[in-house]
């Protein structure tokens, strides 16, 4: 089960040495926090200054921006007509003014192409570096504490699921990213152990010869085993 860095976004690579502290959405960083009793705007309202509710929503006006940007219509695409996103249809159109030969569309679309593979490889770059550093520091922790003998559970996702390929600069996570997978995990590969098991007791039946009479049930619950085992595998390694 191998993951890329299109569905890893949702994977938080904490190192070891990141503070416990989570800094997001009404945590603010440790430092630039208010004391209590400090206000965050000890001057006050300027007067005249209209108050937040007269302001224009402008997450409202982004949001439609976005819904009309993604809502989907129908293009002629040759003799077919297409079901597309908007934006993809001013893409393109501009794409297509652009091979006809249009000066300025062609300057437009080569700078959007330029913009958004620079994006991209910006994005690949910080991820790659991110899951490198993870990988070392954590391979570093577990050795410490392994040595020190000190029990305590493992990151997720772990280190050895964490697969960089140095010659495309990929990076591939083959396991739980999340608590809730890992219980999911957990529970696959216990499953896992015990196809084995079945499996074992299933083939040794089958070299009884005294109880030919079951074979044909013993032979359809090994196949069954054997195909749930391979799913399994599939699934979890």
């Amino acid at each position: 089960m191998k993951r890329t860095i299109k569905d890893a976004r949702a994977a938080t690579l904490v190192s070891p040495k990141t503070h416990s502290y989570e800094v997001g959405y009404g945590k603010p960083p440790t430092a630039t926090r208010f004391e209590p009793g400090q206000s965050g705007n000890p001057r006050g309202r300027p007067k005249g200054r209209r108050s937040k509710s007269q302001v224009p929503d402008i997450e409202r006006l982004k949001s439609i921006i976005l819904g009309e940007a993604y809502r989907t219509i129908k293009v002629n695409d040759g003799d077919r007509q297409v079901s597309i996103s908007m934006a993809q249809a001013i893409v393109r159109s501009l794409a297509i003014s652009a091979a006809k030969g249009q000066a300025r569309s062609q300057r437009l679309f080569a700078e959007l192409l330029r913009t958004t593979e620079r994006e991209m490889k910006a994005g690949r770059d910080e991820w790659l570096k991110t899951a490198i550093e993870y990988k070392v520091d954590w391979e570093n922790e577990l050795e410490r504490r392994k040595q020190l003998g000190i029990v305590l559970p493992d990151p997720i996702p772990h280190p050895d699921h964490i697969e960089i390929d140095f010659n495309t600069d990929q990076v591939f996570i083959k396991g739980p990213m999340t608590k809730k997978q890992k219980a999911t995990w957990d529970r696959l590969r216990k499953r896992l152990s015990e196809c084995d098991r079945a499996i074992a007791e299933f083939e040794a039946m089958l070299k009884n010869r005294k109880n030919k009479k079951t074979w044909p049930i013993v032979q359809e619950e090994l196949e069954f085993e054997r195909d749930l085992r391979a799913k399994l595998v599939a699934a979890v390694g």
